[in-house]
């Protein structure tokens, strides 16, 4: 007989158990991802990319070792990013608190008072008066889970706990981008005022030598002014560029947290944006799919989970509650008793409370949390499709991008041919000094827009390496 009675225990846990889930499953479905149409493929991938998986650091690529450094410490010292860490570390502990209603709760009451009593009244007292009383208990509340609403308070959290890493995440790839375009365009506004004032100095040449001309005789006093009016002109467009250089600096220095950055700089000789080597492009029949790796996508999943989870939370409080009390410990009018065994106390208990009427509080509440899970479902969705655009959009920057910076190479070396024929026409005297001047602009303008290109190709590679998460990986081959 006592055989069968340790048989039984056993068995009524897992009966229990297997109870409670079923029950908390009935009160509300477990999370489902749900399905989100997109095409297979992507619109534009180039012919001829690299099939190589490209890390998450993918700024190294760029082989600047100055720009390895400044990204270094915006991800140390950005406020943005100190932000989403302690968003992280609030979430864990809202994540550790809702765990711990899984478990019972134990806590020691200890107590002792001095009264008297009346010895004069309707029911008087002759012992010792006055008296102490001492007692000293442990007690233990604990709710039992039936309808899974604890499990699912913490299903809930644990999963804004995993939102707030890919909001990290998310934070990141954002401030990287930013740190890696605002670089490239420090390095490019380096080479258009070198670029500027190499043409500067041909310039004065030229204004030397029609003044030179003018007191030979040679030319009129109009080629003089033509030529001041260009100089001076070039003059402008310098301090302009270097007006826009001190700004992009100061943005770095921002986005860095190093403020030191925009005093001492970078200087404009230690790399040349020319130089730097475009990364590869993503592999030809890149899956979409690839946009899961996105810490916004996944984000916005988890955002999803605990939506789900905080309305069988929700439904879970139009159920009874059930909960076991014990208290342990002992009272007596000694303190030296009060471990004694007669002065022994205890009591256990088990208590139920169901919601009868409430004034459907409990029941709105239920729609307000399917509301915000429609909303979390529509967000994701429009997270999916706006990822799958901005990559289409930047494959498409990408190409185009490349396309101008090849004719515009071409439009630089004809403008540079176009003004040594010009100058070398007008020393001759077979053409007027318009034409140098024409010549001049043209050429400082074919140079100046082919930096701009190679500078828009390089940040769209950037914008590339952002929306797809960072870097890709290429389809396993079949």
């Amino acid at each position: 007989m006592k055989q069968n009675k340790f048989l039984i225990k056993p068995v009524f846990y897992l009966v229990a158990s297997i109870a409670l889930s079923g029950c908390q499953s009935m009160v509300w479905p477990d999370y489902l991802r749900p399905k989100v149409e997109t095409p297979d493929r992507y619109v534009e991938l180039s012919q001829n990319a690299a099939q190589s998986q490209i890390a998450k650091d993918w700024w190294t690529l760029y082989q600047d070792e100055t720009l390895n450094k400044l990204i270094a410490s915006a991800l140390k010292h950005n406020t943005d990013i100190k932000v989403a860490v302690a968003n992280i570390e609030q979430a864990d502990a809202v994540m550790k608190e809702a765990g711990t209603f899984l478990i019972p709760s134990v806590n020691l009451d200890a107590a002792g008072t001095r009264s008297r009593v009346t010895e004069a009244g309707a029911f008087p007292v002759f012992s010792a008066n006055p008296r102490n009383n001492f007692n000293i208990k442990l007690g233990t509340n604990f709710e039992l889970d039936f309808w899974g609403k604890l499990g699912r308070a913490k299903e809930s959290a644990r999963a804004s706990a995993l939102s707030s890493r890919y909001a990290k995440d998310t934070v990141t790839l954002s401030l990287t981008g930013l740190v890696a375009s605002q670089y490239l365009t420090l390095r490019s506004l380096d080479k258009q005022i070198q670029i500027a004032e190499q043409n500067l100095v041909s310039r004065d040449a030229s204004l030397a030598l029609t003044k030179r001309r003018l007191e030979g005789g040679i030319v009129s006093a109009l080629d003089v002014y033509q030529a001041e009016v260009a100089n001076t002109n070039l003059r402008a467009q310098i301090s302009e560029l270097k007006r826009q250089q001190s700004l992009s600096l100061n943005q770095l220095a921002l986005l860095t947290g190093d403020l030191d950055l925009a005093v001492r700089g970078l200087g404009p000789t230690q790399s040349d944006i020319m130089a730097l080597p475009i990364p590869p492009v993503p592999p030809l029949g890149l899956p979409s799919s690839l946009l899961e790796s996105r810490p916004d996508v996944r984000q916005a999943e988890q955002q999803m989970i605990a939506a789900n989870a905080n309305i069988a939370v929700a439904k879970a409080a139009l159920y009874p509650s059930i909960s076991l009390t014990a208290n342990w410990g002992g009272e007596s009018l000694e303190l030296k008793d009060i471990l004694s065994s007669a002065a022994r106390i205890w009591t256990g208990g088990l208590s139920l409370s169901l919601p009868i009427f409430n004034g459907g509080r409990l029941n709105a509440r239920v729609d307000q949390e399917a509301a915000k899970q429609k909303k979390t479902l529509a967000t994701y969705e429009r997270t999916i499709q706006t990822a799958f655009t901005e990559v289409n959009d930047a494959l498409v920057s990408l190409r185009q991008q490349t396309e101008r910076e090849q004719s515009l190479l071409t439009s630089q070396t004809s403008a540079q041919k176009m003004l040594t024929l010009s100058e070398n026409r007008y020393q001759s005297g077979y053409s007027a000094y318009i034409e140098v001047l024409d010549a001049q602009r043209t050429y400082n303008e074919a140079s100046l827009a082919f930096v701009q290109a190679r500078q828009a190709r390089l940040v769209a590679t950037v914008d590339l390496f952002k929306v797809l998460g960072g870097g890709w990986e290429p389809e396993p081959t079949k």
